[in-house]
């Protein structure tokens, strides 16, 4: 008797959950594709340091070494060469990083995600805001004639 009452509180859950899934707008559902877009952040992440962030790193700090060897840029007779370094090395992974911004951006609105900032949903307003004045202008110069 108890596992059919249990059984049957599962159904019920599920009839439940079956309905407010069906109520849902789809509209409103904006983060519907959760795993892609999981998976292209870990896919931005890896290639942006892989691709980007660590050559530019390894490159500032190389040349950084060349520069300091040479005598262009002189080394700290406390600490040496590492705090140049260590800055060049900070500075290009930075760089590296922010420069695969663009690459995300265009795999994130491959899968048309939602805007992607602030700027996207400037855009759209300011849209919105210029059709306004064109229709409400439209609509005054059509009334004087």
């Amino acid at each position: 008797m108890s596992s059919e009452a249990t059984q049957d509180k599962v159904q019920t859950s599920t009839l439940q959950q079956n309905e407010q899934g069906m109520l849902q707008c789809p509209i409103s559902n904006a983060h519907g594709n959760r795993d892609e877009i999981a998976r292209i952040n870990q896919e931005c992440k890896r290639e942006s340091f892989w691709y980007r962030a660590l050559p530019l790193s390894l490159g500032s700090m190389l040349v950084t070494e060349r520069l300091i060897s040479k005598g262009v840029f002189t080394s700290s007779p406390r600490f040496g060469s590492l705090p140049k370094i260590a800055f060049a090395g900070v500075l290009g992974f930075a760089i590296g990083t922010m420069s695969y911004i663009g690459v995300c951006q265009k795999k994130f609105q491959s899968i048309s995600a939602a805007p992607l900032g602030p700027e996207d949903k400037r855009r759209n307003e300011d849209d919105k805001i210029l059709q306004n004045q064109l229709f409400s202008e439209t609509a005054y110069f059509g009334q004087m004639k």
